[in-house]
């Protein structure tokens, strides 16, 4: 039986990645400051396809995997993370299923965060 979904990120800076998970999102760890493992809360899996349409627009992704945090209030969440030195990629967006933007993870990509719209799963 599943238990849990264990995320990775592959970083080029891990130290910089892992103080940005710790002082920036402040996610609480075990495992030590040498290879901690971040507490991420409930946890969901969604499939999108790879070839979509939205307000008359078709685009296309390629099959891949994607890290994204949930949060209640994507605005208020954005500037929390500002105020502790985050960065984001570009404005909020609204993608239908949920508002959301990127925030830019040093040493690795960027992940999504973002405010759903769809029924949570995790509750």
């Amino acid at each position: 039986m599943i238990t849990a979904v264990h995320t990775l990120i592959y970083s080029d800076d891990p130290d910089a990645t892992r103080a940005f998970l710790r002082d920036v999102l402040q996610l609480p760890s075990v495992g030590g400051d040498e290879w901690p493992i971040y507490r991420t809360g409930p946890s969901e899996l969604g499939v999108h396809p790879t070839v979509s349409e939205q307000d008359g627009q078709a685009w296309t992704t390629g099959t891949h995997h994607e890290i994204a945090l949930m949060c209640d209030d994507v605005a208020a969440t954005r500037a929390e993370l500002e105020a502790r030195g985050a960065t984001f990629t570009g404005d909020t967006q609204d993608m239908g299923w949920g508002i959301g933007a990127t925030v830019e993870v040093p040493g690795a990509d960027g992940i999504l965060i973002y405010q759903p719209r769809h029924e949570i799963a995790h509750s």
